[in-house]
């Protein structure tokens, strides 16, 4: 089963921030998010695809959020190109 390593964006009143998460289904999980049913730190802002990784299984998914979670020059990266759209 497919699996997917994610990073989100948002921008609001409390400054920009990112979210890093792994899913089965994409598209279901970042509405999720949006629809304040995803993680708890979610909730309250909109959310934006910022960066997706696909992985044929879910240990290289897990293994892959942890350093993607510890990477915050990416994020930052990610981060002011979405402030470029």
């Amino acid at each position: 089963m497919a699996c997917f390593v994610y990073v989100l964006g948002s921008r609001g009143k409390g400054g920009a921030r990112t979210y890093v998460g792994w899913t089965t289904d994409l598209d279901k999980r970042v509405s999720a998010h949006n629809n304040g049913t995803g993680a708890r730190s979610t909730k309250g802002r909109v959310w934006f695809l910022l960066y997706a990784e696909r992985f044929d299984e879910r240990t290289g998914a897990m293994s892959r959020e942890q350093h993607v979670k510890r990477d915050r020059k990416l994020r930052k990266q990610l981060l002011d190109c979405m402030g470029a759209h």
